[in-house]
């Protein structure tokens, strides 16, 4: 495979854009391929097997596309079925976790907020991330509705997003969390709201530059990383309404192609 291959990401929607964002950043030679899924979304409605065939499909397309390596930028889909992919996929499969080890270890009271939609909040998987850090600091899950639809729409600072992310933060400080984790790639996007409604002695978990590193990672070990001087053309499909994902990549990614059906 050449190392000019592209590198595929995939989303229920715009959530992974933000992933996308922190690898160009990190590997700026890197063509990518992204897929928003809002055709099918929210991933949070649906069962596993049914986001593990959409996986199945979507990884299919960007095999056939030529990828080198998959990032499964949605937690909701990590948690779903990643173990799944990765057994039948013949390329490195990235995916997304909460960054619940570096939020323990950040806090000084002892008590961690986790943000996340309320499907990822309910999976085993979780559930055992959770268990895991549970003797070192106390996990309080804070489920999250509505707030990707609304991130969807763009609105990151409207009078709507601040009542929302309030009803769900002020909990979480009530409880004395001191360190709140984004337990979903959308979330990503309202991340500075979250941090002012939070206040300065808050500290505010992401986890997408850690997912591009794991990338580089891969790709270092496989011996798969783009040459400095490697041209770059990214790719968008998306199985939804081409024209709301052409106006969200207008904003969350200027100078991007028109993006093409799934």
């Amino acid at each position: 495979m050449a190392n000019s291959a592209a590198t595929g990401i995939f989303d229920s929607g715009i959530g992974g854009l933000s992933v996308a964002r922190a690898v160009r950043e990190l590997l700026p030679n890197e063509p990518l391929i992204y897929v928003a899924d809002t055709g099918h979304a929210p991933y949070g409605e649906k069962t596993d097997d049914y986001i593990y065939q959409r996986m199945q499909l979507i990884s299919r397309h960007l095999i056939n596309q030529g990828v080198k390596a998959i990032v499964v930028a949605c937690n909701t889909a990590t948690t779903a079925a990643i173990a799944r992919l990765r057994a039948e996929c013949p390329l490195p499969v990235i995916g997304v976790e909460p960054g619940v080890k570096p939020a323990v270890l950040a806090s000084k009271t002892g008590v961690v907020g986790i943000l996340a939609t309320p499907r990822t909040l309910q999976t085993p998987a979780f559930a055992n991330l959770a268990q895991r850090f549970a003797g070192q600091a106390r996990i309080e899950l804070q489920p999250c509705p509505q707030l990707v639809q609304l991130i969807e729409t763009l609105d990151f600072n409207g009078a709507p997003m601040q009542a929302l992310l309030k009803s769900y933060i002020y909990p979480l400080l009530d409880k004395g969390a001191d360190t709140l984790v984004l337990g979903c790639t959308h979330y990503n996007f309202v991340a500075d709201a979250i941090a002012a409604i939070a206040g300065p002695a808050v500290t505010i978990i992401r986890t997408e530059a850690a997912v591009a590193k794991q990338l580089q990672q891969r790709l270092l070990q496989a011996q798969l990383l783009a040459d400095p001087d490697n041209s770059i053309s990214d790719i968008f499909y998306s199985s939804g309404s081409l024209e709301l994902f052409r106006r969200q990549l207008q904003q969350l990614w200027p100078g991007a192609e028109n993006p093409l059906p799934l």
